[in-house]
C-alpha cells in the first residue's frame, strides 16, 4: 500500500496552487472577452467602411462573414494540434499578438482586399486561444473541479459580445469627438481607422499579462 499511497502524493502535489490556478482562468478569461472585442469592432463601423472603401453589400458580407469565420474553424484543427505539442501560453500570445495586428492592420486598410486578408488574420490569431486555454485549465485542475473554471471562461463568450458593444461604441466616441486624427507614421486617417487601430494596439495589453501565466505540467 504505501507505493500506491506515495503516487498518489506525487500526484495531488502535481496541481498548480488554487491562486495560481485561478489566475490562469482569470488570464485567459480576460484575453477571450478582449478578442470578441477585436471580432466584433467591425461590425459597429459597416456604414463608413462601405463609404470610404465603396464595398458593396456582398463584399461586407464576405469580410464578417467568411473572412472570419471560415478561418476561425478551419484553423482550430491545426492550433489544437499545436497546443497539444508545444508550448500553449507561448501559442495563445501568438495568436493574441496576431489577431491585435491584424484588427490593426483593418484600420490601415484601403481596398476590400486588403480588408479580407486582415479580417483573415484576425480569425487565424483567435483560433489559436480556446483550444490552447480549454487544455490549460484541465490541467490546472482535478477533474471533479474543471466545471466551475470552463464556466468562468465560456460565459465570457457572453460577457465579451456585450462588452465589445460598449467598448467598441467608446472607442467610436472617442474618435468621432476629435476634429483631426493624426497618427504617427500612418498620418491622417479616417475615424473608422483610428477605431481599429486603438482597438488593435489597445489588446496588445494581453501580452504582458500572459507572461505572469505558468503553463501547467501536461
Amino acid at each position: 500500500m504505501s507505493p500506491t499511497g506515495a503516487g498518489s502524493s506525487v500526484d495531488s502535489s502535481a496541481w498548480p496552487t488554487p491562486a495560481r490556478a485561478w489566475w490562469t482562468v482569470a488570464v485567459l478569461t480576460f484575453t477571450y472577452i478582449v478578442s470578441f472585442v477585436d471580432r466584433t469592432i467591425l461590425s459597429l463601423l459597416i456604414e463608413p467602411i462601405k463609404a470610404d472603401l465603396q464595398l458593396t453589400d456582398t463584399q461586407i458580407g464576405l469580410v464578417q462573414g467568411m473572412a472570419f469565420g471560415l478561418f476561425y474553424a478551419a484553423m482550430g484543427l491545426p492550433l489544437g494540434w499545436l497546443a497539444d505539442r508545444t508550448s500553449r501560453r507561448g501559442l495563445i500570445a501568438v495568436g493574441a499578438g496576431l489577431w491585435c495586428a491584424a484588427t490593426a492592420a483593418c484600420g490601415l486598410a484601403s481596398t476590400f482586399a486588403q480588408l479580407f486578408l486582415a479580417r483573415i488574420g484576425v480569425g487565424i490569431g483567435e483560433a489559436a486561444l480556446s483550444p490552447a486555454a480549454m487544455s490549460m485549465m484541465s490541467d490546472s485542475f482535478p477533474k471533479e473541479r474543471r466545471a466551475l473554471p470552463i464556466g468562468v471562461y465560456t460565459a465570457a463568450a457572453a460577457a465579451g459580445a456585450g462588452l465589445a458593444l460598449i467598448v467598441g461604441g467608446t472607442v467610436i466616441q472617442l474618435v468621432t469627438t476629435q476634429t483631426a486624427l493624426v497618427f504617427p507614421i500612418v498620418g491622417e486617417i479616417a475615424r473608422w481607422q483610428a477605431a481599429f487601430i486603438l482597438v488593435g494596439v489597445g489588446g496588445l495589453v494581453l501580452l504582458p499579462l500572459l507572461a505572469t501565466v505558468v503553463e501547467p505540467a501536461r
